[in-house]
């Protein structure tokens, strides 16, 4: 009887689960796992499970019996995906598991800084409504969202997620072409178009060399004065240093990230540093709600079985 060995790199990241597999194996789960411990690790391992751990091409060349690497998320700009394919090493992610939560949690973003919530959380504690010669405190402005433009990058399930959303608030929708591209889909909007009209502009496409700083410098500088900015897609789509700059110099008028370029931020961040009270800066956790997690776990056991089950 083959066992199959199953490698957990980064077991931490899944909740407690009963993964019941539907053929002979053994699991070793590793709560972390290091760049340099990947490869001794992986070296003997049938399936490969990594939410976030990169596997390079050394890791997965010196691993002769790996079948499958299993990935808890939808990303995977942390796999070769080029040398899985040369060794015929399967990979399977998860899609559509957070369609809803990081939806919400985008538009939670979106109205937080249309209304200045933070602002008024410190005028609050502050003691400035206290001091007040008035039953109101005016500190910031605070803007509507019905009628205003919402630019989405991303017209997958969670782009279209929170298109549905923001129509409830009475929101005008432009869906983005790609940068530079030649021609402009049917309805799209040109991707210069869109940065210019937009009152809103909210990311959720995957980084790849095409879209790596899709937002710089010189779109920043495109944008209407009280832009609003939200990034739950990936860390690399926004040039931090230039975002924020805009932030600092009113180019903005706020933005909201749960991603940045490197995670977690142990080197620090520009826009850690930064400080800004138009910026709320969430720690990659727009995706993790109680009920997604479970389906992440559940998607994940299937993909493994049906992988498995078909060899």
């Amino acid at each position: 009887m083959n066992i199959s060995e199953i490698v957990f790199l980064d077991r931490a990241t899944l909740p407690e689960f009963p993964f019941n597999f539907q053929f002979p194996h053994h699991i070793t789960s590793y709560s972390h796992s290091s760049p340099d411990e990947v490869a001794a690790r992986i070296a003997h391992a049938n399936i490969v499970v990594s939410n976030k751990v990169r596997i390079d091409a050394d890791a997965i060349s010196n691993s002769p019996q790996l079948q499958l690497i299993a990935v808890p998320a939808t990303g995977l700009d942390h796999i070769d995906q080029q040398a899985a394919q040369e060794h015929n090493v399967g990979i399977r992610n998860v899609r559509g598991y957070g369609n809803d939560t990081v939806a919400e949690h985008a538009m939670m973003l979106i109205l937080a800084l249309m209304r200045h919530l933070p602002a008024y959380q410190r005028d609050i504690a502050a003691g400035l409504w206290q001091n007040s010669p008035f039953f109101c405190h005016f500190g910031a402005p605070i803007r509507d969202l019905n009628g205003k433009t919402l630019g989405i990058f991303g017209k997958g399930g969670i782009g279209q997620a929170l298109a549905a959303r923001a129509q409830a608030f009475g929101m005008h929708i432009l869906w983005g072409e790609h940068k530079n591209a030649t021609s402009c889909r049917n309805g799209y909007t040109p991707f210069t178009q869109l940065i210019q009209q937009a009152d809103v502009i909210s990311l959720h496409c995957p980084l790849n060399e095409q879209t790596r700083n899709l937002i710089d410098e010189a779109e920043l500088k495109m944008m209407k004065p009280q832009t609003v900015l939200i990034n739950v897609g990936r860390g690399g789509l926004v040039a931090e240093e230039a975002l924020v700059a805009a932030l600092k110099y009113g180019q903005l008028g706020g933005a909201g990230v749960d991603v940045l370029s490197e995670e977690p931020p142990v080197h620090g961040n520009p826009l850690l540093r930064a400080h800004l009270p138009n910026l709320i800066i969430t720690p990659h956790m727009a995706w993790g709600s109680e009920e997604a997690i479970q389906r992440i776990c559940t998607i994940l056991e299937d993909n493994i079985n049906t992988y498995m089950c078909k060899k």
